[in-house]
């Protein structure tokens, strides 16, 4: 398949690097040596980054009940994170350019698990607020790095199911982030259930260190500000990236929305349920560790626009399912959101991956920047939506959201068939 059919850029430069057989490759690949010590080790910090970074957000009820503030007060907890991740994604991907993506990692899970066990501590809502915001930077350095890593050490065909171990983990911390505060937190208070995440955040800090190979295919950059921004202008001026970034927004404006305001949903009629139940709920993400580890077999088989359509339509039909006063129907909306989330955000991040020919961390930097700007906005409009309109107005930012999505999978679409209309015929 030309790059024309599939709307990957067409530029080539002194950086791209030239195609091997695989027979040549002496990248990772299933069964190869060292592939599953790699998987799991970035499993854990897939684990690690979402517990670390959503652990208040199945709390926020009893947040806003200590601290006596509203929906979106508390949901600043939330965002400050994220945001702080955002803000300092693309520094931290410069800073694995020039000193490797593992010395970063860990460097980053050190910094936000430490941080972690003094969130318990906050005296006061703004406390938190800016403990949670540090928080976020700190984890700045995983995501990048991560998938620049896996780019580099993994063979192409094996890089969108690599990638989708990754964000399987991430789901995984998602889930199992929410549901251990949510019970924990009935029985001894948020302050405790917070701290939990942090002590099982280290265990997975110290078993990524350990697991994860050294990398044999990393070479060392300059960070030198020019040419960190020269990298980026070239990434912001390929029109497929920038697709694929508005994509990765847009598909978090969502899941940051719906997770946001769905305890305060289920704690009021009809519902009423306890916080230990609520946070059960999470298992959902279950769902999205299934999604996104298949997410390669999909691609295979639909295409990556196919894929991000399916991707999209599951989200919607989601949506509009969770507007039921029905607990069944309320969690079977859940499901198809969270999956639908999971499944588009492996897809669209590993095609940036593979779309990059170099500067692979700032490409994926400007990806993650725009995913978690994305979960801050959804954040807090998802909760000013509630506040407003209820559960029907947060339901309202995800649908305008999905179709963003699908207007720019159509506007890619139209483009490719553009380029590949110009492509010139070779002569026989």
């Amino acid at each position: 398949m030309n790059p024309a059919s599939t709307g990957a850029s067409t530029r080539v430069g002194a950086c791209t690097p030239v195609p091997r057989s695989d027979t040549a490759d002496s990248r990772m690949a299933p069964g190869g040596p060292g592939y599953r010590r790699m998987s799991f080790a970035l499993f854990l910090a897939g684990v690690a980054t979402f517990a670390l970074l959503y652990s208040t957000q199945a709390l926020l009820p009893l947040i806003s009940g200590e601290f006596g503030v509203a929906a979106g007060e508390a949901s600043w907890t939330v965002a400050a994170a994220t945001g702080g991740l955002a803000l300092f994604v693309l520094p931290m991907s410069a800073l694995s350019e020039r000193f490797g993506r593992r010395t970063v990692m860990t460097a980053s899970l050190a910094v936000a698990v430490g941080v972690g066990l003094l969130v318990p501590f906050a005296p006061s809502i703004g406390a938190l607020v800016v403990l949670r915001a540090v928080q976020g930077a700190a984890l700045a350095g995983l995501p990048a790095s991560a998938t620049a890593y896996l780019a580099e050490e993994v063979r192409p065909k094996a890089l969108v199911t690599a990638i989708g171990l990754f964000v399987a983990g991430n789901s995984v911390g998602g889930m199992s982030g929410r549901v251990i505060t949510g019970w924990v937190a009935q029985e001894w208070g948020w302050r405790v259930a917070v701290g939990a995440i942090g002590v099982i955040a280290v265990a997975c800090a110290v078993a990524f260190r350990l697991l994860l190979p050294a990398p044999r295919h990393f070479t060392a950059g300059s960070l030198r500000p020019g040419v960190l921004l020269g990298t980026v202008r070239d990434h912001l001026s390929d029109p497929l990236l920038r697709r694929l970034y508005a994509i990765g927004a847009l598909f978090m404006t969502v899941f940051g929305g719906v997770y946001t305001v769905i305890g305060y949903r289920l704690t009021e009629a009809p519902f009423s349920l306890p916080q230990g139940i609520i946070g059960s709920i999470f298992l959902v993400y279950l769902v999205g560790t299934v999604s996104a580890s298949t997410a390669g077999r999909l691609v295979g088989r639909l295409g990556r626009r196919g894929a991000l359509y399916l991707a999209g339509g599951t989200t919607a039909a989601g949506l509009l399912l969770s507007l039921a006063d029905s607990l069944p129907l309320v969690l079977l909306g859940l499901v198809l959101i969270t999956a639908g989330f999971f499944a588009g955000h492996a897809v669209a991040s590993s095609a940036v991956s593979k779309t990059a020919t170099h500067g692979r961390a700032q490409a994926s930097a400007l990806y993650q920047s725009a995913y978690y700007i994305g979960s801050s906005a959804g954040s807090t409009a998802g909760a000013t939506a509630f506040h407003a309109g209820g559960w029907a107005g947060t339901v309202l930012v995800g649908v305008l959201a999905v179709i963003g999505v699908v207007t720019i999978t159509v506007l890619g679409s139209r483009a490719a068939r553009v380029a590949a209309r110009r492509e010139p015929v070779p002569a026989h």
